[in-house]
């Protein structure tokens, strides 16, 4: 049986906006929501928080089990090497890679991909090549054989810390996209600065009940009727950490 394995990473030393994976949202940490929305997939055999080894990063251990998700520690700055850990830690055959940033993720997304992976034959799936969600609805897919591939070629900075670039640019890999049947690129649902922060409080405010997920259908008939808040973090721009990665990129051992 194929192993599926969410693996959501997390840090506290954000540099945008320090400790954003621990700020409050109704009343639990955003990691928190974070872990409790991707384990409502249907296919996806085990959620794993892929941390650091780093002293301050101990508080998202204790949010994980109390979630009571599994954990691995590796390195802070190369992702890529700390997701290949956590990969075999746990046995993965298939990886969904998950951001922390990212409390409006969508079980049904993420299983729309993973579904579109598993029966292509695909070494890479992704709904983000060609962008028409939110950004913050972004997932990847990718077989363990791919990441042990990336894990041992990959050299620039950019594609250790972003675990995928590697993935995504080399030809000799099968790629497939997936695509909302209407362009929501240009929605801002992840938390990169406060006026992300802010927004997505908004929508829980207004969505958010105790023991019930709310899914992207519900945020965009919010968002139809209420089209002010899609103001408060208005302008910012998609990618802006990776992008910012590749102009000081550099050949790391």
């Amino acid at each position: 049986m194929t192993r599926v394995v969410a693996i959501i990473q997390a840090r506290v030393g954000s540099t945008r906006l320090p400790s954003k994976v621990l700020m409050d949202i109704a009343g639990k940490p955003m990691l928190w929501h974070v872990l409790n929305r991707v384990k409502q997939s249907k296919l996806i055999n085990e959620v794993v928080l892929a941390t650091t080894k780093k002293e301050e990063d101990a508080p998202l251990l204790k949010i994980a089990e109390e979630c009571g998700t599994k954990c691995s520690a590796g390195s802070e700055e190369d992702v890529l090497d700390r997701y290949f850990q956590a990969a075999t830690k746990f046995d993965a055959d298939i990886i969904v890679r998950v951001t922390a940033d990212c409390p409006l993720i969508d079980p049904e997304v993420m299983d729309k991909v993973t579904s579109h992976f598993l029966k292509g034959d695909f070494d890479y799936v992704s709904n983000n090549i060609k962008p028409t969600y939110p950004t913050g609805l972004d997932l990847e897919v990718f077989s363990y054989n791919t990441l042990k591939r990336a894990w041992e070629e990959a050299r620039w900075a950019s594609e250790r810390e972003h675990v995928t670039p590697y993935m995504r640019n080399q030809k000799m890999f099968k790629i497939g996209n997936v695509e909302h049947e209407k362009d929501l690129s240009g929605m801002r649902w992840t938390v990169d600065v406060k006026e992300d922060l802010e927004f997505v409080r908004e929508v829980y405010k207004r969505l958010y009940k105790k023991g019930r997920i709310f899914l992207m259908g519900h945020v965009l008939k919010l968002l139809e009727e209420h089209p002010e808040l899609m103001e408060i973090n208005k302008g910012i721009a998609r990618n802006e950490g990776y992008l910012k990665s590749l102009k000081n990129d550099r050949i790391v051992k």
